[in-house]
């Protein structure tokens, strides 16, 4: 059976430290700037819970409410990431 997909060192959410990202988890879309990755969580400061997108084509959520602190998502939760706004 062939690996499709590689560990590669600095890449995937190591490579988007210090971006604003956004992470489509399992209930909840969360976006925020991404300051810490570990093996189970990581860290986003400025971090905001999106409950409607709008169109991507908007610079801003239509609906997202920003949360009172930093902001730690656990990475079992990640369904995809990556930086849209």
């Amino acid at each position: 059976m062939k690996k499709l997909v590689e560990d590669v060192q600095g890449e995937g959410l190591v490579s988007l430290l210090g971006e604003r990202v956004t992470l489509y988890c399992a209930i909840y879309i969360y976006t925020g700037k991404l300051v810490g990755v570990n093996d189970t969580f990581i860290k986003l400061t400025d971090a905001k819970i999106v409950y409607d997108t709008g169109s991507f084509a908007e610079k801003e959520w239509k609906i997202a409410d920003e949360l009172p602190n930093d902001w730690y998502v656990q990475t079992a939760m990640i369904e995809s990431f990556g930086i849209l706004k």
